[in-house]
């Protein structure tokens, strides 16, 4: 079971539908699970469906054939490889098919009883348009068969068998009864019948006349060499029910054999399935390749699902950063447009604190000038104006007499070396040096000198 994850195996009934599903082991399916899901209501998808993980994981889905509407037919053909076997059976098609060969679908079980160096061949026939029905069918609950499998071969391969006889599998629907009669003589099976029996008092007649029918088949066939064994595979209600009749018939023998539950024999269709080749599938070709491309488009489709809502939530998750963004933005400004007015006023304040500061500053200068002008300035030498130009430049001028020009040199020096809370007051690189000039009397001259205040140069 090494290629199989896991297993569904369907049965369709008239009111219910019932699903197992097996999980793959070594040698066996292991149940893992079994729904029953009413007519109406639609398969579970869970369990049914295929997805991406079935690329590794592989499902296969089994559905059961009504086993009424199949026909089964013996072969006792030479043993040989499968490929052979297939060819001869096709070549005995015409010969044992109800239906014309262009109608049917068919599949073969080989069974390992090998008696007189022939293999007995079990051959399952139904009709074509059957299975693309029940296919159709299955289609519209959304189950994509891969296989189909009659489980009556199942039970059938299951029994134990303990001599010459016939094994009766009786079962039905909707109060009508059908049973399959297996034929087993010299250790072989040598013939499948169906029996389709009436609801009713007459249903006893009716199998008895069909059964005894089949008897003459098998005496003039040659393997009916005694007495057939009556077996009877069914559970006990059943039996209850057709045990009188048997009773009946004179000189017979019934034994009751219980059948295999359906979970069991769910179990068996899984692992003949698993096992079985693909060319005797019941399945018509052309059925798995549409599955296996919607398959394939399915997942696509997925994909390409998958990938636009990964970019939805991707566009979803941008717009959503983008309004935050956007949020935090307008809240900032709006904190920047209240603090807008309030900055500028303070920047006004700053300003008319500096221009009232430099005019207390010019204001402190220019008495501070006129405080060591006066102060300095020598008894001999008088002074005609004091200018403070651009609140930097210091301009004096005045008289003093012709020969005492060293007094106005020394005042000059005296305020260059002037300091102001140990700060020097004037620049002494950029003094101008007195300029004198003679009075026309020629007793007095005229003189005139610029001091810089350093606080100017500074700032």
């Amino acid at each position: 079971m090494a290629r199989w994850h896991s297993c569904n195996v369907l049965h369709v009934g008239q009111e219910t539908r019932q699903v197992w599903q097996f999980d793959a082991s070594k040698d066996d399916f292991v149940l893992d699970r079994e729904q029953t899901i009413p007519a109406g209501a639609p398969l579970p998808d869970h369990l049914i469906g295929k997805s991406w993980r079935s690329l590794w994981q592989r499902k296969l889905n089994i559905a059961w054939l009504p086993s009424e509407r199949v026909f089964l037919r013996v072969l006792h053909l030479p043993v040989s490889d499968f490929a052979e076997t297939l060819a001869i059976v096709d070549l005995q098609l015409e010969k044992i098919s109800p239906l014309p060969v262009a109608q049917i679908v068919w599949s073969v079980q080989v069974l390992p009883q090998v008696v007189d160096k022939l293999q007995t061949v079990v051959v399952v026939i139904v009709a074509r348009s059957l299975v693309e029905e029940f296919l159709g069918q299955l289609e519209g609950q959304g189950y994509l068969a891969d296989r189909l499998e009659v489980p009556l071969l199942d039970q059938l391969l299951a029994t134990p068998i303990s001599g010459d006889g016939a094994w009766i599998y009786l079962g039905g629907t909707g109060g009508k009864t059908t049973g399959l009669v297996a034929w087993w003589y010299g250790g072989a099976l040598r013939n499948l019948g169906l029996v389709h029996l009436p609801a009713g008092e007459r249903r006893g007649d009716v199998l008895k006349e069909q059964l005894a029918q089949m008897t003459w088949a098998g005496e003039l066939e040659g393997w009916l060499t005694s007495p057939p064994r009556w077996f009877l595979v069914v559970n006990d209600a059943t039996a209850a029910d057709w045990q009188p009749i048997f009773s009946q018939w004179p000189d017979q023998s019934l034994e009751i054999v219980a059948p295999l539950s359906p979970p069991e024999l769910a179990a068996l269709t899984a692992k003949r399935s698993a096992e079985s080749k693909p060319e005797t599938n019941l399945i018509p070709v052309e059925f798995p390749k549409r599955y296996h491309q919607q398959f394939v488009d399915r997942l696509w489709m997925r994909g390409l699902v998958a990938v636009g809502a990964v970019y939805m939530v991707g566009v979803a998750i941008y717009f959503g950063a983008l309004t935050v963004l956007n949020y935090r933005y307008d809240k900032v400004a709006k904190e920047v447009a209240g603090l807008g007015r309030s900055y500028t006023n303070s920047i006004n304040l700053k300003l008319r604190y500096e221009v009232l500061k430099d005019r207390q500053d010019l204001k402190f200068a220019a008495l501070n000038c006129w405080k060591v002008t006066a102060e300095l300035l020598p008894e001999d030498v008088s002074l005609a104006s004091l200018d403070l130009k651009s609140g930097r430049t210091l301009t004096l001028t005045g008289t003093a007499p012709a020969d005492k020009f060293e007094l106005v040199t020394g005042f000059y020096e005296a305020l260059r070396k002037t300091a102001v809370n140990n700060l020097p007051m004037f620049d002494k690189e950029k003094s101008v040096t007195p300029t004198t000039r003679q009075n026309p009397d020629g007793k007095t001259l005229t003189w005139s000198f610029n001091c810089e205040l350093a606080r100017a140069e500074e700032k």
